[in-house]
């Protein structure tokens, strides 16, 4: 408790750190009032009904969905695409940047290549928008119109436009694209002025946040369900803790892990007649991560697995919609055993596309810097890419195991809303993005002491010659 008061103290006695801490938390908390603003035409209360007489499949499966959004996906809210549609953009800019001789070129242009691509994302961004924000309208209207007449009470709670008329169904439609394209916008430049003026990198907290914030809600049910309900009492509760933290520890070790490949950097030779003399080395190392990939696996993983439950409704024919049957339950066995392949095939493949194993051997090569007893070239890209399949395997088996580990907690007894802190991609994200700002906060901490401690030093210096030439 006493290092986490001194922890605070010197972070409060920082005053660029203190303001940008003060900056990063008002974005969030802007970010986190919007996902609350239904879009013009809905009525919030009448989705909160519809929610609550979903099953569990399709709760589940719009968790996974709302996870990235802090609930505004399942809100119906004027934020509710959040900042997926950047990410996905990302995504395809940064696969078409190896496909793609030009963006390779535009890529290799140092900070106003960076700023081309930047620029080129964000008008995909949009793109992706125009299409995710319609198909979600539609999923909306299809989940909300009465199929019979038990269900009609939710078609009158929930919309406040008549959307059954032609004009009706237009005005809520052109809203609803501009809305929720404008929606993303504005979240893309509230991570882009957290990283300006804030800490950390906006995007990756802006997700986090989304995830965090259902966090004490999950706390409390569980609490509840097993105390109140008399579903195992403290001791499960306990019990169930204690795993908890063994996940994230073990999260904390993925993320962490690096095998390091030495290398030798030769600063130069001293001619002595026909012989030459080496005159300094410098010994560094190739920092190769376990998880080079991310969370970007299981990502891609589960955009392919939500396919089949998202067309599942409109497929007519019998043989197609009974194997998209099986995929159905997002905690059954079927749908787990896809998605850990899943998640091991995508690690290898986004492994392979994002560490440049034949430029980092030219790049050395180029420095005048070898592997030691390993020959520059052909056997440094082959020892290199050797090292990084060894240590992939094991890290995409760890990966798969953190992805289903949701599900495999969930059937143990552990409520829906708490298990997805289990693993999965929102406990990778919270650990990692976590991680990556206590790193920032320490930087600024030793920045800002050791100029201190500097200027204390000189003082003293100072006051030193003084007294000596008196």
């Amino acid at each position: 408790m006493n290092n986490f008061l001194i922890i605070f103290h010197n972070i409060w006695n920082a005053k660029e750190l203190r303001k940008k801490i003060i900056i990063t938390l008002s974005f969030l908390l802007v970010y986190r009032f919007g996902a609350y603003i239904p879009i013009p035409g809905i009525n919030p209360l009448g989705i909160v009904d519809f929610m609550k007489s979903m099953n569990s499949g399709s709760k589940g499966l719009m968790q996974i969905l709302s996870s990235f959004t802090g609930g505004a996906f399942n809100r119906a809210s004027i934020l509710a695409l959040g900042i997926m549609p950047y990410i996905s953009a990302s995504i395809i800019i940064q696969l078409m940047c190896i496909v793609i001789p030009y963006l390779q070129k535009v890529q290799r242009d140092g900070e106003s290549g960076k700023r081309h691509i930047n620029f080129i994302t964000r008008w995909l961004t949009v793109g992706i928008c125009l299409i995710q924000a319609p198909l979600y309208l539609i999923s909306l209207t299809k989940q909300f119109n009465p199929i019979n007449d038990s269900s009609s009470s939710f078609l009158s709670n929930t919309y406040l436009l008549n959307i059954n008329t032609f004009h009706g169904k237009i005005l809520f439609w052109t809203i609803g694209i501009i809305i929720l394209t404008s929606g993303t916008m504005f979240t893309m430049w509230l991570g882009d002025k957290i990283t300006d003026e804030g800490i950390g990198n906006g995007i990756s907290l802006i997700i986090m946040s989304g995830i965090i914030v259902r966090f004490p809600d999950s706390i409390v049910k569980e609490i509840y369900n097993k105390l109140n309900i008399k579903n195992g009492g403290m001791i499960i509760l306990f019990f169930e803790f204690l795993l908890w933290l063994i996940v994230i520890l073990f999260c904390i070790v993925i993320i962490q892990s690096i095998r390091k490949i030495p290398i030798q950097y030769v600063s130069h030779y001293k001619s002595l007649g026909l012989s030459s003399k080496l005159i300094h080395k410098k010994h560094q190392y190739i920092p190769l991560k376990m998880t080079s990939a991310g969370v970007m696996p299981i990502i891609f993983s589960q955009a392919i697995m939500l396919f089949p439950l998202t067309f599942f409704n409109y497929v007519n024919n019998e043989k197609i919609k009974n194997f998209f049957y099986l995929f159905q339950d997002i905690y059954g066995l079927w749908y787990n055993l896809a998605f850990s392949i899943l998640v091991m095939i995508f690690t290898f493949f986004y492994t392979a596309i994002t560490i440049p194993v034949n430029q980092i051997a030219d790049d050395l090569k180029r420095n005048g810097g070898h592997i030691p007893k390993i020959k520059p070239g052909k056997e440094t890209v082959e020892y290199i890419d050797s090292i990084l399949s060894k240590i992939t395997l094991p890290g995409a088996i760890l990966l798969a195991i953190i992805a289903i580990l949701p599900s495999i907690v969930f059937r143990i007894g552990i409520t829906q809303n708490f298990s997805l802190f289990y693993g999965g991609t929102s406990l990778l994200i919270v650990v990692g993005v976590t991680l990556d700002l206590i790193q920032q906060v320490d930087i600024y901490l030793l920045n800002y002491y050791y100029d201190d401690l500097m200027m204390i030093k000189n003082r003293n210096n100072n006051r030193y010659i003084s007294n000596n030439k008196i």
